[in-house]
């Protein structure tokens, strides 16, 4: 006699990639994509990880366009959700020197990366090994009811 099988819970994994120009317009429509595709897959506007999640893309996006931009190359948008979390990656094709150092009182530029750090549960970034270029990968925890 065999026991009755346990019934697993079913694993969602869904994932979006766009290429997009490393301009301005495309780091809004970057944000824009984000949002409306965490409302499509249940993560609705308006709640703390859709908000996040726009923030960490705005901010990853125009460090994209701004120092990650080579003329003529794009940017890339990875989301993807699974297991009660959003990965978020954003990918140029600049590799260099990065890090988040602690801006000046009076600096206008320099919190892009702090923010990012504030509001990821993780993120980190990544050298690209096929290509010139590097990703930078944060994950925000969506709360069931958020």
């Amino acid at each position: 006699m065999t026991a009755p099988a346990t019934p697993q819970p079913t694993v969602t994994v869904r994932v979006f990639a766009q290429r997009l120009s490393a301009t301005p317009r495309g780091a809004r429509l970057a944000r824009h994509l984000a949002v409306g595709l965490l409302h499509t897959w249940g993560v609705p506007y308006g709640t703390d990880a859709s908000d996040a999640v726009a923030l960490i893309v705005a901010e990853l996006a125009a460090n994209a366009v701004t120092h990650g931009r080579v003329p003529g190359r794009d940017f890339e948008l990875r989301l993807s959700l699974t297991g009660g979390s959003v990965r978020v990656e954003v990918t140029d094709t600049h590799s260099g020197p990065w890090g988040v150092a602690r801006p000046g009182c009076l600096d206008e530029h320099g919190r892009g990366l702090v923010l990012v750090a504030a509001l990821a549960d993780r993120w980190e970034v990544l050298e690209r090994k096929a290509a010139p270029g590097k990703t930078v990968r944060a994950e925000v925890g969506v709360l069931p009811g958020d």
